[in-house]
């Protein structure tokens, strides 16, 4: 399992995985600024910023170990397990566990909120499927009894509307100072 031991790194797998398309229509770069912008101007605290940044990292692991010719919709690789674990000797749990959590967000949404289905994604949809579908009543409370619940549902918000085709121009370096402060190292 990749574990990043500096924000050098996280960097640096962005530079040079983050212009590569991960089942939507936009680059993870694109997205990921996209998100953490929506959740600056949301009022966020930077832990919740820098989740939203980094929420999809597992995708640009998956694409580093396995390349663009990802079999996508044939297979869980559960990113956002992957994500949350990579990021955990730098990140508090108040950016991990809204990572680890996201996808079982967009189940609970799902199951919870009838709209909510509807306005996913094709992307979001199909990889739903996947990842169980829709949350079971039982699910359901385990994941509201989670005290970081709330926070990944935020993020899955920022996740589904941080997906404009044609974003303002946004630079990956203008979050380092904030992954600076939030950083455990």
């Amino acid at each position: 399992m990749k574990q990043f031991c500096s924000i050098a790194e996280i960097l640096e797998l962005y530079e040079q995985y983050g212009n590569e398309f991960y089942s939507e229509e936009i680059t993870q770069t694109s997205h990921a600024l996209q998100c953490a912008t929506l959740a600056q101007e949301s009022g966020a605290t930077d832990e919740l910023v820098v989740a939203a940044l980094l929420h999809d990292v597992g995708h640009l692991i998956d694409l580093a170990q396995h390349g663009s010719d990802t079999t996508a919709f044939e297979s869980d690789a559960k990113h956002e397990s992957i994500g949350a674990q990579s990021l955990a000797k730098l990140f508090s749990s108040g950016v991990t566990a809204p990572i680890a959590l996201h996808v079982d967000a967009k189940r609970w949404l799902c199951a919870t909120n009838l709209l909510y289905h509807d306005s996913l994604s094709r992307a979001s949809a199909a990889s739903l499927i996947l990842q169980g579908g829709p949350m079971t009543s039982d699910e359901q409370l385990r994941f509201r009894s989670h005290p970081q619940s709330g926070f990944a549902v935020k993020l899955r918000n920022w996740d589904d509307n941080g997906k404009a085709l044609e974003p303002p121009e946004l630079n990956f370096k203008k979050f380092a100072p904030v992954l600076e402060r939030v950083c455990l190292k």
